[in-house]
């Protein structure tokens, strides 16, 4: 993720000379998560936050931003309240899905008329 107006353009630095970079096509890898060790997940998840936050400090004017939340922790409580109650309604949400899968109401197979024959 990059704080830049061209999702496709990076940068990167050598001791010589500093690169800019396009990706000619968006063709995206992923990481296998399911296969790292605890410390492994640790520092990606880590990498992932930080990557986020930067892209989020593009987003406005920091000194701005901090004058009108102040200096008490108003803000910050409403956030951690908002985030304990939208990860509660998550897990309910998760647990009306699976019961679903298992009263059969959801089916978890692909429709045949779905254009993912090639899963199948």
């Amino acid at each position: 993720m990059q704080a830049a107006s061209d999702i496709f353009l990076g940068w990167a630095r050598t001791k010589e000379h500093d690169y800019y970079l396009r990706q000619f096509r968006d063709m995206k890898v992923s990481a296998e998560i399911e296969t790292f060790r605890p410390a492994t997940l640790t520092g990606y998840a880590t990498l992932c936050g930080w990557a986020l936050a930067r892209a989020h400090a593009k987003a406005g004017d920091a000194a701005m931003i901090a004058g009108y939340l102040g200096s008490n922790d108003q803000f910050d409580d409403a956030l951690a309240k908002y985030s304990e109650a939208y990860a509660d309604q998550a897990e309910r949400d998760f647990k009306s899905f699976q019961a679903a899968i298992r009263s059969g109401r959801l089916s978890t197979e692909p429709a045949k008329d779905a254009g993912l024959e090639f899963l199948l």
